[in-house]
C-alpha cells in the first residue's frame, strides 16, 4: 500500500495511509501517515467499535488536510489497552494455550487447503 500511495503522490493524486506497521510504513516515505499503535490490520480503529472507527477516520482526514510536507506521522492518540500488555500477547504463541494454538492451526490449514483446490481447480501449480 505504502509504494502505491508514493506512485499515486508522483502522479499527482493526494494520499492518506492508515497503518499499524510504523517502522515500515515509515522506511518505504509514504507522504501522510495515521499510525495506529494496534495489533496488525487494526489500523481503522477497535473491531466492533463505530466510535474508535470513526474518530481514527475523522484524525486521518485532518492530517490529510493539514500535513505541511511529505513523509508526515501523526500518532493516533488511541490505545488498544491502557498498559500495552497486548504488545506481549498478541499472536505470541509461547502465551496462548495449547488448544489454542492447534485451533489456529486447523484453521490456517483449512484455509491453506482452500487455495490449493482453487489452483487446482484454475489448473495453476
Amino acid at each position: 500500500m505504502s509504494l502505491v500511495a508514493r506512485y499515486l503522490e508522483r502522479n499527482g493524486i493526494p494520499t492518506m495511509v492508515m497503518g499499524a506497521a510504523k517502522d515500515i510504513v515509515e522506511w518505504a516515505g509514504v507522504p501522510r501517515f495515521l499510525f495506529s499503535d494496534f495489533p496488525l490490520g487494526n489500523s481503522a480503529g477497535k473491531p466492533g467499535e463505530p466510535d474508535t472507527q470513526r474518530f481514527t477516520l475523522d484524525l486521518a482526514l485532518k492530517v490529510f488536510e493539514s500535513a505541511v510536507g511529505p513523509r508526515t506521522t501523526v500518532q493516533s492518540p488511541l490505545r488498544w489497552t491502557d498498559d500495552g500488555d497486548w504488545k506481549q500477547d498478541y499472536n505470541n504463541l509461547a502465551r496462548m494455550p495449547p488448544e489454542e494454538v492447534a485451533s489456529r492451526r486447523a484453521e490456517f490449514d483449512k484455509v491453506k487447503q482452500v487455495a490449493r483446490d482453487q489452483r487446482q481447480k484454475a489448473g495453476v501449480a
